[in-house]
């Protein structure tokens, strides 16, 4: 069996579709579909369930396609150790991120780390907090940036902080307030970011137990959008500090929790326990020598307020 068949499989399976995985791969539908009976026959189990047009993975295909991406993953760290020894200094450099950072901070780091580093072939992935995990552990990103928790066993460094904060019109009788606490914003209608954001994750666990049902206008994927709505006066927006705040006319709070600022650090992630490559280690320098500069919402000085975690591994990097 080839590797090239598992990597066909696994851009089928990811595709949903035979005719665009062969797209994306340039090769012709008939070959990708031959292919894949033949891994079908040489692995002794069906793949794919065909439902119409519509190809669906079955349930061994599940499995094998979580095996698929480890030994791919394994195949590629396997390469990038014999270039390290070999005294090879070009490579693939798989970063994930969320959407904030890549638009306003990962034009620049990527501008300082290609000064660098030109031979380099940088693969960018966005996603959000989970997906940047598992595309850690299953070895697809060499490193991920963003907000995230539950990060054991990977490692990671914090890189700047991310407040959550209430957008509301300035003429808005909250607006001359630094700061609201959850209590004061839950008696407001709520334009509230969908589940799965980590903002999200923040406001809702410290509305637990809080004595008032929030009462929400709308959940969205775009930032954006809340903040357009707010701005209008149909409620009030619960955003990450990591988003652009330009618009006229609004007014910004800091949310706290207890007396204590809502947010969090967003952290590079990265596998101690595979072959972390000389240029990814690089590009890791690049990022926290300009995080400590510059990052997303840096001129807010309510992100400020957040407190730093204590890391070991802030250490190895130069920030303390």
């Amino acid at each position: 069996m080839e590797l090239t068949y598992l990597e066909h499989f696994v851009a089928v399976a990811d595709a949903g579709s035979m005719a665009r995985a062969a797209q994306r791969l340039h090769v012709s539908q008939p070959a990708l579909s031959r292919q894949i009976r033949e891994l079908e026959r040489f692995l002794g189990v069906q793949l794919f369930d065909r439902i119409g047009r519509r190809l669906v993975l079955a349930t061994d295909g599940r499995e094998m396609l979580a095996r698929s991406r480890h030994l791919l993953a394994e195949v590629e760290s396997f390469r990038e150790r014999a270039a390290a020894l070999g005294g090879g200094h070009g490579g693939v450099l798989r970063v994930g991120a969320a959407p904030q950072f890549l638009e306003a901070g990962m034009p620049r780091v990527l501008a300082l780390y290609r000064r660098q580093h030109p031979e380099v072939d940088v693969k960018l992935v966005e996603h959000g907090g989970d997906g940047l995990i598992r595309g850690v552990e299953h070895g697809e990103l060499h490193l991920a940036i963003g907000p995230m928790r539950g990060l054991e066993p990977l490692d990671s460094v914090p890189l700047y902080p991310l407040r959550v904060l209430a957008v509301m019109p300035r003429r808005h009788r909250l607006a001359a307030r630094r700061t609201l606490s959850v209590v004061d914003v839950l008696r407001q209608t709520l334009l509230l970011l969908a589940p799965g954001f980590h903002t999200r994750e923040l406001f809702d666990d410290a509305c637990r137990g809080a004595p008032i049902e929030p009462r929400v206008l709308l959940e969205s994927r775009s930032p954006q959008s809340l903040i357009a709505l707010a701005a209008a006066g149909h409620g009030v927006a619960i955003v990450p500090s990591v988003v652009a705040l330009n618009r006229p006319g609004i007014a910004v709070a800091g949310l706290v929790r207890n007396g204590r600022p809502l947010g969090t650090w967003a952290r590079a992630v990265w596998d101690p326990r595979r072959h972390f490559p000389p240029y990814a280690q690089s590009f890791l320098r690049v990022l926290v020598e300009y995080t400590r500069r510059s990052y997303p919402g840096h001129r807010l000085r309510l992100t400020r307020e957040v407190r730093r975690p204590v890391d070991a591994a802030a250490q190895t990097f130069g920030r303390r």
